[in-house]
């Protein structure tokens, strides 16, 4: 292998990645993640390099520009190590390994993430952003380059024993006796509670990050127990992000995090997970409250990824950039001139209603938001009703848009990746269910057809598909979503299919990462070649594979009744206890999963009577109360029963449409008119809202 592919392009060139192909024009020889390159290594007694992060990460493209397109550090790199490239949502294995090894060695964690190998793979440095020139209290990554080149040549006793230390680490498993419990549940509550901001929402100070699962687990909680705190804390976080400047008032969709704590100023990247967990979180919100305005976020949501995210065969590309023309947030910033020049007289009254101001909140720039903007007060002081100032700012907004699409697009990533697919397939078709959209539903379906068609081959999944190529076998992730996205389709169109297809995903996903002698899952397949396999349960930005895989099998075993997947899931709350109950709201998604195995089965069994009246009309049609957990079937009752046979003992009462609904082993009495099922569902509903 010569070092460079051509005088122009190193060994990335040959890769799909957007992220990697970012990095083939570099002088820096790059090569991706193989095992020749570790052979190279070893052949040439030189430590790796490993460089991990993806397209759209803003400080991994400030590195890239200020270091590896620097031709002294890549002399360096070329002569001292061998480098390679990985974008971590090709290879979340690879990236969840070495992030640990960061943490354990740093106590913190981010992107870029550069580790630093010796060629067998064992990690001996490790570190996120380094600048050319020492800053922000970083070395300057040349320096960084010849010290750990010295030591890893004069003291390979030192590097050997460092090395050794942290494997050891890495490999240490839970052996505890504890057990999660509704005292778990509890104390997750009470740490997001003290936590809290009162005053903007969210939890901590800057930066803040959405944490979707974290709102989800609170509008659960506090409706199975009451807790009316609870979910003011989910409402009152929801509200300040749609009106903050983390959501992108003129073209929708909403930013990775805010680095303020009145969310007014974004990292403006934008991430199919991040829309498609912040869509979850509030439909469930308009579920709970019934306020429009959640309803009109998911709209906003949707409409962004359908136009911007969404691939001509029906998936999903992963992101868009912080950057265009080399300056973070350059596209989505306005000042009053240009915000004149588009609207002319309205102008005046938009930038009062956004804050768009000459001084700015961003470099001299605006970032349009509404936090503190009183819409009632400022429609009267305009002498308008308050439906006419938002018809005025919505034609606005849509103006304002039209220019903006003139602008330079920050980069896109086009990638298809499995996981982040099934969560957005799970998500529009909850989303069409509640919202009774079908064009969400069918968007759904698009989508799951095209992970059928192009992610799985030989009945095996794959991870990530691009320009044609399905590659890289799937993740816990992969699978665990998939299952959760087939249930979700299941109440979406009450097509069997879709259970049958849940039970095959869910059966593949414990054959395959199951980890039999200690619970829980590995993240990914046996054959795997990395140092240690891994078993993630932290919720970080998407709910961990683990917490994703104990949902599933506790809806599957609801789902056809078989009470093995309870064992499962229970082996794998025992297999993460100890970390869990150190801080247990990290780990909301999970604790999602356990108030559902700790509440007891709760469903609803619409059956199709012999006269031929559907049973489905009326749940499609009309808003149920919101019932974390609720399990809904309707259809014919020998096909149900024949997937699930506990189901057989229900029947129609009369030849009618009959409706069952049991909660927590208790089951009220058979109706045969909604308006009486209604009667049930709500009362079941204001049991808990009188018990804070």
């Amino acid at each position: 292998m010569k070092d460079r592919f051509s005088a122009k392009y190193n060994w990335l060139i040959k890769e799909k990645s957007p992220y990697l192909l970012q990095h083939a024009t570099n002088p820096v020889n790059w090569l991706p993640w193989t095992p020749a390159a570790f052979q190279k290594a070893k052949r040439e007694g030189k430590p790796v390099l490993v460089s991990i992060g993806y397209s759209a990460c803003h400080w991994c493209h400030v590195m890239a520009g200020e270091s590896f397109e620097d031709q002294e550090t890549a002399a360096l790199l070329n002569e001292n190590y061998v480098s390679i490239k990985v974008d971590r949502e090709e290879r979340p294995d690879i990236d969840a390994v070495y992030m640990k090894v960061c943490q354990t060695l740093t106590g913190q964690g981010g992107w870029p993430l550069n580790v630093f190998l010796t060629p067998d793979q064992t990690p001996f440095y490790a570190g996120t952003y380094f600048p050319l020139h020492a800053a922000y209290g970083h070395p300057a990554f040349k320096d960084v380059l010849r010290e750990l080149k010295k030591q890893y040549d004069q003291n390979p006793d030192k590097i050997a024993a460092i090395g050794s230390q942290i494997m050891t680490a890495l490999a240490k498993q839970s052996r505890s006796g504890r057990k999660l419990t509704d005292e778990t549940v509890r104390k997750a509550y009470e740490a997001l509670s003290e936590n809290f901001d009162p005053r903007f929402g969210g939890f901590g100070d800057a930066p803040k990050f959405p944490a979707p699962h974290q709102l989800i687990f609170l509008l659960r909680f506090g409706s199975l127990t009451g807790k009316k705190q609870a979910m003011d804390m989910a409402v009152r976080t929801l509200r300040a992000l749609a009106e903050g400047g983390i959501r992108d008032h003129i073209g929708g969709g909403f930013c990775r995090y805010a680095t303020d704590r009145q969310w007014q100023v974004p990292h403006f990247e934008k991430m199919l997970y991040d829309q498609a967990m912040l869509a979850a979180a509030f439909t469930e919100a308009y579920q709970a409250t019934g306020e429009a305005a959640f309803r009109d976020v998911v709209a906003t949501i949707f409409d962004y990824c359908e136009r911007d995210l969404l691939s001509p065969a029906g998936g999903f590309y992963c992101s868009e950039d912080a950057d265009s023309e080399g300056e973070e947030g350059k596209y989505y910033l306005w000042n009053p001139g240009e915000v004149r020049a588009v609207l002319g007289a309205d102008a005046g009254l938009f930038c009062e209603v956004y804050h768009i101001t000459d001084a700015g909140n961003f470099h001299g720039q605006s970032i349009p938001h509404l936090s503190g903007s009183d819409l009632g007060r400022i429609a009267e002081a305009n002498h308008l009703s308050l439906p006419a100032l938002n018809q005025q700012l919505a034609a606005s907004r849509h103006k304002l848009f039209a220019a903006r699409q003139k602008r330079v697009h920050p980069f896109k990533d086009d990638k298809i990746l499995t996981s982040w697919n099934a969560l957005m397939i799970a998500v529009l078709a909850e989303a069409g269910r509640v919202l009774h959209n079908k064009h969400y539903v069918n968007l759904a379906k698009s989508c799951f057809h095209f992970i059928d068609t192009h992610l799985v081959q030989d009945s095996t999944l794959l991870a990530r598909y691009r320009d044609e190529e399905a590659r890289f076998s799937a993740y816990l992730d992969d699978y665990a979503f998939l299952t959760l996205a087939c249930e979700a389709m299941y109440e979406a169109t009450f097509d069997l299919t879709y259970l049958e297809k849940m039970k095959v995903w869910g059966d593949r996903m414990t054959g395959r990462f199951m980890d039999r002698e200690h619970g829980g899952f590995f993240m990914e397949e046996p054959q795997s070649t990395l140092i240690i396999r891994n078993k993630e349960a932290y919720d970080s930005a998407v709910p961990s594979g683990n917490s994703a895989a104990v949902l599933a099998l506790l809806r599957l075993s609801e789902r056809t009744g078989d009470q093995n997947y309870i064992h499962y899931a229970d082996q794998a709350f025992a297999a993460f206890a100890d970390e869990v109950s150190e801080y247990p709201a990290g780990y909301t998604f999970m604790l999602s999963a356990l108030m559902l195995r700790l509440s007891g089965p709760s469903e609803l069994v619409a059956l199709q009577g012999a006269k031929g009246e559907a049973a489905v009309a009326e749940l499609r049609s009309s808003d149920l109360p919101y019932l974390p957990g609720l399990a809904l079937y309707a259809g014919d009752p020998c096909r149900l029963s024949a997937f699930n046979e506990n189901i057989g003992i229900y029947s129609p009462i009369a030849g009618r449409t009959t409706y069952f609904f049991c909660q927590n082993f208790i089951c009220h009495l058979p109706v045969t008119e909604f308006a009486k099922l209604k009667t049930q569902l709500n009362d079941e509903a204001q049991k808990t809202s009188k018990t804070d």
